[in-house]
């Protein structure tokens, strides 16, 4: 009989302990939380202490029975959940739940899954941290005191089902303010001049640029134009020193920020991946906001650097985090075992830890060595403006060595060719570009999480589930913005002729960006007018000094609780008895031709343009907003444009072609089929031969899409899709097993397939056919 009772968080992390610990040792997980406050009502009694009202979770109680079962078989239950403050509450419950007692049940942690880790962990139990419970506990009741007293009143003055969160609610408040700073950004053109020269043995060619930029096409011009008759002399050559330092290892929010910017991952993507090569015993703990390094780990990192690069190329280094409340005691993100340059596992897990690993050792690698070449033209006509061309030059690799992009390609082009005081240069052409002013840039949500912590506002474990609500919530959506096309200039001068060339680019587009939805803006608005203190940069980031505190022991998480509540609740009362006078997010647009008010708001099924009133004699015309559009921008042309449509376009095949537009965008309908209208058409101006050329290639696109009828059920039929050939049937899509081909399927045979496989809405099919097994 097993005499002791591992308990982790994960079944994973669970078949990992089980390897390293003798056969008296039971690992079984919790899948995470047990209990938690009541989905229903606040859950809180407010007037005994916020003392919470903790209930099994109904997806936990089947786990909670077999722990149960499990303990009262053996004589030491050591809790294993995660390090930090979750982890911690983990724990308690745990203990709680399973009555157990300080006399049979241990306390262990660990920042790594080795078998040193685990059994280190064993020898040096450790009571539950009360500090960091409570620290979880005030977060969690705070969080829902605030959602459960603010949901209420923006279902009441704006639309049922919305819901707000005290951190996820300033994120949002961030991206709206940036998409205002990009709608009212004024873009401004100008030219940047750049020129090619001839060294004196007119072989090779160089490239400057010239030290300011013109606002006009005529001043760029006119500077070309004094560039004919000029001589261009080597005026200076400057020659400097520089070195460059290896950032630190990872820490959770720059983890997430290096795998968005080299892997493309999303957040909650890094997380899970990180997660799953912890759980594996690959990585250490990965919700840390701690930049140390173990002097076991420093010692292995040296060892490797010295065996792969040599002596020269060790720099050992102890980062110290500016976070505040950081956890010291804790490591950064860093492979568990330092000699595996290379781990098994899916494409994702393995190039996450390639980024790991590489960060890791170039954290204590020497600095670079580069040498920086300025080298400066002047104009015999022009004693002010210069032509500038820059050089630069790794002398000793240092820490570049670590990572896996070459530096060759680097230095092949940064390398300028021997130049000499003085040396007459030999102009062959100058350019005169036209170019726009920058926009700010719209976050992604790695930049998004960059901003929260220099704000000081989420913690290591809260930065992947804020930016996950936010959208889940439909607040804020991660998708692009279209661009406008723009005309640009460039002049250039050639054999002392300058010639105009124009073309048309696309600016403004965006891609895989954070942009608030009009709830997302509305709410907003809503929260900064009447709950301003809860939207305040400034107090978020001092609540998460307040739990720091808690978790530190400095002060009690009940006081914290009473200090907000005795701040938060009368300004609730206080609005949920203000009037207020128009509907909220409402934007007056204008009239129309019959002088009837033309309105943009929102509504429960999303936004919308109205004409006319309830007070008008006629009932008020409604159109939805198609995608793109939004409450903020929208013009009065563009949303009386809305209702131009439903439009006949004219007749095919006896049949009429009507465009109308949707939720999401312009389509035809025609002989019962739905059409979507491609970007490139204008809904409100396609020409008859236009839809029927469209009516023609959907035709032929459904007809290579049936691979075969059924005559003994017009509901059953094989079709071709994306990823291959499936079965159809009642608006319900079925696998076809492997071996089978789709062609020769009979009607029995699709039936078997049917009622041997479970239902599946359709989009979902496929979805096996992305994991490995």
């Amino acid at each position: 009989m097993q005499k002791n009772l591992v308990i982790v968080e994960s079944p994973a992390k669970a078949k990992t302990i089980e390897k390293f610990l003798g056969s008296d040792y039971k690992v079984l997980p919790s899948y995470g939380h047990i209990r938690d406050l009541k989905n229903k009502g606040l859950s809180i009694d407010i007037n005994n202490d916020f003392k919470p009202e903790y209930v099994i979770s109904p997806d936990k109680v089947e786990v909670v029975k077999q722990l149960r079962k499990a303990t009262k078989a053996v004589e030491t239950v050591w809790l294993a959940s995660d390090e930090d403050r979750e982890g911690e509450a983990i724990a308690w419950h745990l203990y709680i739940v399973l009555g157990l007692q300080e006399s049979n049940s241990r306390r262990i942690v660990f920042h790594e899954i080795t078998k040193n880790a685990i059994l280190n962990a064993i020898e040096h139990p450790r009571h539950i941290d009360l500090r960091l419970v409570n620290a979880q506990q005030a977060r969690r009741v705070l969080d829902r005191i605030v959602g459960f007293e603010l949901s209420p009143i923006l279902w009441k003055k704006i639309m049922p089902s919305l819901s707000a969160g005290r951190v996820q609610s300033v994120a949002v408040r961030l991206i709206v303010e940036r998409e205002r700073e990009i709608n009212n950004f004024i873009t401004e053109s100008f030219f940047r001049i750049r020129a090619l020269f001839y060294l004196p043995n007119n072989k090779i060619i160089v490239q400057s640029e010239l030290n300011k930029h013109f606002k006009t096409e005529e001043g760029a011009k006119a500077f070309l134009e004094t560039l004919k008759d000029a001589i261009f002399t080597i005026d200076d050559i400057n020659i400097r020193s520089s070195k460059k330092s290896p950032t630190p290892p990872f820490i959770t929010s720059t983890l997430q920020q290096e795998a968005a910017n080299k892997a493309g991952f999303s957040i909650s993507q890094t997380m899970s991946i990180a997660q799953k090569l912890y759980d594996s015993g690959l990585i250490t703990y990965m919700r840390t906001d701690s930049l140390n390094l173990s002097s076991l780990a420093l010692n292995d990192v040296q060892k490797e650097i010295i065996d792969k690069f040599g002596d020269r190329y060790v720099k050992i280094r102890q980062y110290q985090t500016k976070i505040k409340g950081a956890q010291e005691a804790h490591e950064a993100i860093r492979p568990t075992y330092i000699s595996n340059r290379m781990v098994a596992g899916t494409v994702q897990e393995q190039r996450l830890y390639q980024l790991i690993w590489e960060r890791t050792i170039a954290s204590q690698m020497a600095d670079a060595e580069l040498e920086k070449t300025m080298v400066t033209i002047g104009i015999s006509n022009n004693a002010i403006d210069k032509f500038h061309l820059q050089g630069e030059v790794v002398k000793f690799d240092g820490f570049f060595r670590a990572h896996t992009e070459s530096i060759d390609s680097k230095n092949a082009e940064a390398v300028l060719p021997p130049m000499q005081l003085n040396e007459i240069l030999n102009l062959t052409e100058a350019t005169a570009s036209e170019h726009l002013t920058r926009q700010p840039l719209r976050y992604t949500e790695a930049s998004l999480v960059r901003k929260l912590e220099k704000l000081g506002i989420g913690r290591p474990s809260t930065y992947a589930p804020i930016i996950s609500t936010i959208q889940q919530r439909g607040y804020v959506i991660k998708g692009a913005k279209e661009g406008k096309q723009k005309l640009f200039t460039t002049l250039t001068l050639k054999n002392k002729i300058v010639s105009k060339q124009t073309k048309t680019e696309i600016v403004g587009a965006d891609k895989n960006k954070l942009i608030p939805s009009d709830s997302g803006i509305i709410v907003n608005d809503f929260l900064i007018e009447h709950f301003p203190i809860v939207l305040e940069y400034n107090f978020t980031a001092d609540l998460e000094k307040e739990f720091d505190k808690i978790a530190e022991g400095q002060i009690g998480w009940i006081e914290l609780l009473h200090k907000f509540y005795n701040l938060f609740h009368p300004i609730v009362e206080k609005v949920s008895f203000t009037q207020i006078g128009c509907k909220v997010g409402e934007r007056i647009l204008g009239t129309d031709k019959n002088g009837k008010l033309i309105s943009v708001k929102i509504g429960r099924f999303g936004s919308f343009v109205q004409i006319g009133s309830a007070e008008d004699e006629e009932k008020p015309q409604f159109a939805s907003l198609v995608q793109g559009q939004s409450i903020e921008s929208i013009t009065l042309e563009e949303a009386l444009a809305l209702f131009d449509l439903p439009r006949t376009v004219g007749i095919v095949a006896n049949k009429p072609v009507i465009v109308t537009i949707g939720r999401f965008g312009p389509y035809m309908k025609f002989d019962n089929a739905f059409i979507s209208i491609p970007k490139e058409y204008d809904p409100y101006h396609i020409t008859i031969e236009e839809a029927e050329k469209l009516i023609k290639e959907k035709k032929e696109r459904d007809a290579n899409k049936i691979i075969k009828f059924f005559s003994e059920n017009n509901d059953l039929k094989v079709l071709n899709g994306r990823f291959g050939a499936y079965i159809a049937y009642k608006k319900n899509n079925y696998k076809i097993p492997r071996g089978i081909v789709p062609e020769i399927i009979s009607y029995d045979d699709a039936m078997e397939i049917i009622e041997k496989n479970p239902k599946r809405k359709r989009g979902n099919i496929f979805l096996s056919r992305g994991k490995k097994s």
